[in-house]
């Protein structure tokens, strides 16, 4: 049998999710991430500029941080 290839969740509209990402514009996005990282929603906001909207280097920009 071949491996399953990992894909996106599709949304209900039809839409690709990416988990990977954190989106700086939904409020409720930041402040899952805040409270994954025990940071503030600003400074999860300031990471996000910082170093872009991945999610991986933004905990391990705001661990280097903290």
């Amino acid at each position: 049998m071949a491996a399953k290839k990992a894909t996106k969740k599709t949304t209900t509209r039809g839409r690709k999710q990416d988990r990977a990402r954190v989106a700086g514009g939904q409020d409720y996005e930041v402040r899952y991430e805040a409270k994954k990282t025990g940071r503030s929603a600003p400074a999860v906001k300031k990471a996000i500029k910082k170093v872009g909207n991945s999610r991986t280097a933004i905990e391990k920009h705001l661990a280097n941080k903290g």
